[in-house]
């Protein structure tokens, strides 16, 4: 197979989505790879290292994107790379499609397959792909909220840590999940006093098991959120629901509530965000401030720590890739119940129910395609 890896255009999106290693893997089975030149530069790869492993580097997307029968990225295509999709090319990525009509129209109409890392699940439910850089995204909100906190660039002036003789901070975080626990993991690390909401228990008694006592859950609810916000200082919005759009749980009259220069990160802004506020930011302008709230909504934060986050991701994705190179979509994903769940649009069709949920869209189920080999 010719797998293509094209430079990501997102606003400073550094990643890139094949290591080296990953290319080496692909061409040692007897597969192609090309990679557009200096695509993982900001991640630390020069072009020099991917040609060392056999892979082949080219100046220019459109050849990938006309060439490659898999085209593996980080971030959705956008902006001209949606005129360059092809009919039938499988395109494995981080596409959020509940939060993007847009996009999913034109995925669409393009034909192609869309394979959506964010969706790929276990049969325990959990998220092998979307896991490290959720891990990656809760341990940057605490650091991006902290420095938000700061007086200069208009937050409360409050240093989440505390020092003798002064209160901690007070974080509080809506969503027990991977984003959320880590986010209390960096949080509680640095002192903070930290709540974590969910309506799920088993979560939270986790979270009472594996983190310190100065880490307090309680059951969310919009009664419980009122009345947290108005007495906290840094809130992470880290909800969740696999393929769906994200309900909001603050809105826009929660926000006079809370005391000016409060910061709120949404971690959830992929999906649509959980705050009534939120909007996309981008990490070249991340912030904007709503009725004196300072809101932090960067859709790619795991960007901003290129190398962590690609080496990450390519030990995530690339056993899948593997296997969708050695033996194509479909006998793959008759075999793999996981990349059975991460299928979101086939051929022009919506094959996941909580994008064609989120658009009220017409629902074509996924084994349509795979047993009458359409």
């Amino acid at each position: 197979m010719i797998i293509g890896v094209p430079r990501e255009i997102k606003n400073n999106e550094n990643r890139v989505g094949l290591t080296p290693a990953g290319a080496h893997e692909l061409i040692r089975r007897g597969h192609k790879v090309i990679v557009e030149t200096h695509s993982g530069a900001a991640s630390g790869f020069r072009n020099e290292d991917y040609e060392e492993v056999g892979a082949k580097v080219v100046l220019d997307e459109v050849e990938i994107w006309a060439t490659a029968e898999m085209i593996i990225k980080v971030k959705e295509p956008i902006g001209k790379e949606l005129h360059l999709v092809k009919k039938d090319q499988l395109i494995f990525c981080f596409f959020h499609f509940a939060s993007d009509l847009k996009l999913t129209n034109a995925m669409i109409d393009s034909g192609a397959v869309c394979l959506a890392y964010e969706t790929v699940e276990k049969t325990d439910k959990t998220l092998p792909i979307l896991v490290p850089m959720s891990e990656v995204a809760g341990r940057m909100a605490i650091q991006q909220g902290a420095r938000y906190l700061e007086k200069p660039v208009m937050g409360r002036g409050i240093l989440l840590g505390g020092v003798p003789g002064v209160t901690p901070g007070k974080v509080l975080i809506i969503g027990a999940g991977v984003v959320g626990v880590q986010a209390a993991k960096m949080a509680s690390g640095l002192g903070a006093h930290v709540t974590i909401l969910d309506t799920d228990l088993q979560r939270l008694r986790y979270v009472n098991d594996v983190l310190p006592s100065h880490v307090v859950t309680m059951f969310s609810s919009e009664y419980n959120i009122r009345r947290l916000v108005g007495n906290h200082d840094l809130i992470v919005g880290a909800i969740l629901i696999a393929g769906a759009k994200t309900p909001k749980v603050i809105t826009r009259d929660m926000l006079k509530l809370m005391r000016p220069g409060t910061v709120i990160v949404d971690v959830s802004v992929d999906q649509g965000g959980c705050i009534e506020t939120c909007k996309p930011t981008t990490l070249e302008d991340p912030t904007y401030i709503v009725d004196g709230i300072l809101h932090y909504c960067v859709a790619n934060m795991p960007g901003a720590v290129p190398y962590t986050s690609t080496t990450a991701l390519t030990n995530c994705t690339l056993p899948y890739i593997l296997e969708l190179a050695d033996k194509g979509w479909k006998k793959t994903c008759l075999d793999s119940y996981e990349l059975l769940k991460g299928l979101n649009i086939i051929h022009g069709e919506v094959v996941h129910r909580g994008v064609a949920s989120a658009f009220n869209l017409p629902y074509k189920g996924v084994h349509h395609f795979l047993d009458t080999g359409e």
